[in-house]
C-alpha cells in the first residue's frame, strides 16, 4: 500500500516540475508544436520514471546478534503494518470515491457527445466528416468529425471556424485532450493536474489559431470571429471546441512575433531537474552485511547475509516481488504453492521450495490460525558463492521443565527425574541440564522436522551427536564448538567442561548454522553455555 502512495507522490512531483518549466519558461514562446510535445512528454515521464530504479549495493558491518536483529525487524514491521492498516485503507477509500466520480463524469461527457453526433447527416470531405447541427453549441472537432451550426455564422466566419477545426482534426488534438482528461481523473486530488490540463488545451488552441491564420487572407477577420464565438457558452468537454476562455491571450499570441530559435535552450532546462530526481529518489540502496572483524564468533569467510521475510500478511504481489528479487539479485528460484488464506486474507498455509542450482530447500508452513513468520536466507561468501535456505524466527527454543508450547510436540524425558518437557517439533531445539542432577544424568531429544528425525544426545561422557533419517552423524570432532560466545580451536575437548557446570547445549545445522557462523559451520555448530 505504501508503494502506491509513494508512486503517486513521485508522479505528482514530476508533473509539477514539467508544469513549472512550461509556465515560467515556455508559456510565452511561440514554439507551440514543441510545447505540445513537451507537455505530453511530461505526462509520460511522470508515469514511467517512478517505476525505473537503479540498485546500488553498499556494504555494512554485520551485527554480532544477527538472529536477534532479524526477529526484531520482523516484529517491528508486523506491528507497523498493523498500525497503518486502517489509515492506509481509509485514504485509499477516499481516493477511490473521487476516481469513480470523475470517471462517471467522463462517461456522461461521452454520452452527450454521442447524443449530438448520432443520427445526424454527415458530409464527407477528404479526411474530414462535417456535421451541421441545429443546437446552439460552440463549434468543435472530435477526431475526424467537425461539428458546427452554420445558421449562426456568415460564410466568411464559417470559413475561419472550419479552418481552425481542420487543424485540430488533422493533428489529432483530440488525443491530447483525452490523455490530459485521463490524467486529471487519476490524479484528481492534485491541483497541478488541472492546471496542466488547462495548459495543454490552451496550447492546442494556440496551434490551431497559428496554422489557420496562415491559410486565411484576413487575419483581423479571424480575430473578430474569435470574439463572436464567445457568446456561445455551451460546449462538449471532451472535444476541441472553437470557443475557449482567455480569448485575449489567444489574440495576443496570434499577433506575437515568432520567438528566436536560441530560446529553445529552455526545453533542456528540465534535464538537470530530472537528473536530480533520479539521484534523490530513484537509486535504491541495498545494504549488505560484511564481516565484522571485531565481532566474536562471526565467520571471516562470510561476505553477506540477506533474509527475505514472509509473514502472515504477505500478499500475492509481495510473494511475486520476493521471487523476482531473488531471481534478479541472487539468481535463485523459488516456487510458492499450497497457498491458503483465511477470511482476513492472512496466510494459513504455504509451501516454499528454494532452488539454488542443484541445492534445494523446502519449507511447509501450516498454522491453526495463521502461519508463523519465516524467511528465505541467502548467504554469499567471499568468492561470490551463494547458499540459500529457510530461516525461521524461532531458531532456538530453550527447553525447560513442565513447559508445553503446543499440541504438536515431542517428549523429552530425563532418565533420573522422570520429568517430561514438550517442545515444538517444527523448530531447532536445545536442551538444558538440571542444576541438581548428577554427572551421570543423560538427556535425549528427538525432534521431527519435515519428516526428518534428528536425535541430540548428551551424557556423562559429554558426547553430543545429531543424526537424520540417513543415520549420518555430526560429531564434536567435525563441528564448530562455541563456548560462552567464544569459538574454540579445532579438536577442542568438550570433556574438559564438567557436566555440572554446563548451563545449556544448543545444536545448529545446515543453513541455520552457516547463516550464523559462515561456511566454517558447514558441519554444524554446538553452542555451550556454562554457569560461570
Amino acid at each position: 500500500m505504501e508503494a502506491v502512495f509513494i508512486y503517486i507522490a513521485k508522479s505528482s512531483s514530476l508533473m509539477l516540475m514539467f508544469y513549472c518549466a512550461y509556465f515560467f519558461l515556455l508559456r510565452k514562446e511561440t514554439f507551440f508544436n514543441s510545447n505540445r510535445w513537451f507537455l505530453l512528454s511530461g505526462l509520460v515521464v511522470s508515469v514511467i520514471l517512478p517505476l525505473l530504479t537503479y540498485t546500488k549495493v553498499i556494504w555494512i558491518n554485520a551485527s554480532t546478534d544477527f538472529n536477534s536483529n532479524i526477529q526484531t525487524s520482523l516484529i517491528n514491521d508486523a506491528q507497523q503494518e498493523s498500525a497503518d492498516f486502517n489509515w492506509n485503507y481509509f485514504i485509499l477509500g477516499l481516493y477511490g470515491i473521487g476516481l469513480i466520480i470523475f470517471a462517471i463524469k467522463l462517461a456522461i461527457d461521452f454520452y452527450s457527445l454521442n447524443s449530438i453526433i448520432k443520427g445526424k447527416k454527415i458530409k464527407q470531405q477528404a479526411d474530414f466528416k462535417f456535421i451541421d447541427i441545429n443546437e446552439n453549441i460552440a463549434p468543435f472537432s472530435y477526431f475526424e468529425y467537425i461539428v458546427y451550426n452554420s445558421s449562426l455564422y456568415t460564410a466568411s466566419e464559417l470559413e475561419n471556424i472550419l479552418e481552425h477545426e481542420k487543424v485540430h482534426s488533422d493533428q489529432n488534438h483530440t488525443l491530447d485532450v483525452l490523455i490530459s482528461r485521463i490524467f486529471s481523473i487519476i490524479f484528481w486530488f492534485n491541483p497541478i493536474v488541472w492546471l496542466y490540463k488547462k495548459a495543454i488545451t490552451q496550447n492546442l488552441e494556440f496551434i490551431a489559431d497559428s496554422e489557420a491564420a496562415k491559410k486565411l487572407l484576413d487575419k483581423k477577420a479571424y480575430q473578430y470571429t474569435l470574439l463572436k464565438i464567445t457568446t456561445h457558452e455551451n460546449c462538449v468537454a471532451i472535444t476541441n471546441h472553437f470557443y475557449q476562455s482567455l480569448i485575449k491571450k489567444r489574440i495576443v499570441m496570434l499577433n506575437k512575433n515568432q520567438s528566436k530559435k536560441r530560446n529553445s535552450w529552455k526545453y533542456y532546462a528540465v534535464i538537470p531537474a530530472l537528473a536530480a530526481f533520479v539521484l534523490l529518489f530513484q537509486i535504491e540502496v541495498i545494504a549488505k552485511e560484511r564481516q565484522n572483524k571485531n565481532a566474536k564468533a562471526v565467520s571471516k569467510e562470510m561476505e553477506s547475509v540477506d533474509v527475505y521475510k514472509i509473514t502472515k500478511n504477505s500478499t500475492d504481489a509481495d510473494l511475486k516481488e520476493l521471487k523476482e528479487n531473488l531471481k534478479s539479485i541472487h539468481h535463485i528460484d523459488i516456487k510458492v504453492s499450497d497457498i491458503k488464506r483465511n477470511s482476513e486474507n492472512e496466510l494459513t498455509s504455504i509451501k516454499v521450495d528454494v532452488i539454488n542450482g542443484k541445492d534445494k530447500s523446502q519449507s511447509i508452513q501450516i498454522g491453526d490460525k495463521t502461519i508463523k513468520d519465516f524467511g528465505i536466507i541467502v548467504i554469499t561468501d567471499k568468492d561470490g558463492k551463494k547458499k540459500a535456505g529457510i530461516q525461521t524466527t524461532d531458531e532456538k527454543i530453550v527447553v525447560r521443565k513442565k513447559l508445553t508450547l503446543n499440541d504438536n510436540t515431542t517428549k523429552i524425558k530425563n532418565a533420573t527425574t522422570n520429568t517430561e518437557t514438550h517442545v515444538n517439533t517444527n523448530s531447532i531445539t536445545s536442551t538444558k541440564t538440571n542444576s541438581d542432577t548428577s554427572a551421570n544424568t543423560s538427556t535425549t531429544v528427538i525432534v521431527n522436522t519435515d519428516n526428518n528425525t534428528k536425535v541430540i544426545t548428551t551424557d556423562g561422557g559429554s558426547r553430543v551427536a545429531v543424526s537424520n533419517g540417513a543415520k549420518t552423524n555430526i560429531k564434536i570432532s567435525s563441528s564448530l564448538v562455541i563456548v560462552n560466545g567464544e569459538e574454540m580451536p579445532a579438536g577442542f575437548d568438550v570433556k574438559s567442561i564438567p557436566n555440572d557446570n554446563i548451563e545449556s547445549v544448543s545444536i545448529f545445522t545446515g543453513t541455520n548454522a552457516t547463516g550464523k557462523y559462515g561456511s566454517k559451520a558447514a558441519n554444524g555448530v554446538i553452542e555451550i553455555e556454562t554457569k560461570n
